[in-house]
């Protein structure tokens, strides 16, 4: 693996086999990878991409991540959505775009590769901004979503916003912190969308200097309290890149914790380190 964890966001990955639009605006598509070698259908991994919500940040960057998942038999969906930073971005297209999205993709790509993805609902992989947009299509639309891993999720926004995270991410997304816009924060936030109905694993290093591990410690505490199949896996020695880089040591973590969630609600290998 590189010395610098961010050179995963640069890193040339394959083509995708095809781009879909689930929109009519230029940033309403999702690049679709087709899995490899022959097998049965699977219900399709829909991956959301990070960068703090903001348009400098697309969906390029997890293309190290989805090829190699494409590479172990599943058929990918990379998601893009309107940002902050570009007209239509923030709120509420940002999160609408990606409720859309999801619920289109699976048709979608279903089209593009018969008998490759199954009828079940998509399992959804969001890393840093992209986990906490996982998680409110979860808790909005929870029917359409078979399952969520979110990887270093901003699971709490209204602590990322006093935070001051990524200087005033979460206010460039929702207009302004939660005493300004307590309606965006309780349709947005993770924290006040619990319980979550879908099964949830969330992923998240101790070294994180992007999104503090504190934020999903004490997410998932209290989503759990409230009633959610959610479980953390907490990483001591990771950092925020290294959950998307194939080539990182949490790699093996993450496509154990796919497979789980792909298995129906499989048990977590016990031997993995929780909290």
């Amino acid at each position: 693996m590189s010395a610098d964890p961010r050179a995963v966001l640069s890193r040339p990955a394959p083509e995708p086999d095809r781009t879909v639009a689930y929109g009519d605006h230029p940033d309403q598509i999702a690049d679709l990878r087709f899995p490899a070698g022959p097998g049965s259908s699977r219900p399709l991994v829909v991956v959301v991409h990070g960068g703090f919500w903001r348009a400098e940040y697309d969906r390029r960057h997890t293309g190290p991540l989805a090829a190699a998942l494409a590479g172990l038999g599943y058929p990918v969906a990379q998601l893009e959505y309107r940002r902050t930073g570009q007209p239509g971005g923030g709120w509420p297209s940002t999160l609408t775009d990606v409720l859309t999205g999801v619920t289109q993709l699976p048709r979608l790509a279903a089209e593009a590769m018969p008998g490759r993805v199954s009828a079940a609902a998509p399992i959804l992989v969001g890393h840093s901004a992209g986990g906490q947009l996982a998680l409110f299509v979860a808790g909005t639309a929870p029917a359409g979503v078979g399952g969520v891993l979110a990887l270093a999720p901003v699971a709490d926004l209204a602590e990322a916003y006093r935070r001051d995270l990524d200087d005033g991410a979460v206010a460039a997304l929702l207009g302004g912190g939660p005493t300004d816009f307590p309606d965006r924060y309780a349709i947005a936030d993770p924290r006040t969308l619990v319980p979550i109905r879908t099964r949830t694993v969330v992923v998240h290093g101790a070294m994180d200097r992007q999104v503090p591990v504190d934020l999903s410690r004490d997410f998932v505490s209290a989503a759990r309290a409230a009633g959610s199949d959610i479980t953390l896996i907490d990483l001591p020695e990771c950092e925020h890149f290294g959950l998307i880089d194939p080539e990182s040591a949490a790699w093996p973590v993450v496509v154990d914790v796919l497979q789980s969630l792909h298995d129906d609600h499989s048990p977590i290998d016990a031997a993995s380190p929780t909290r």
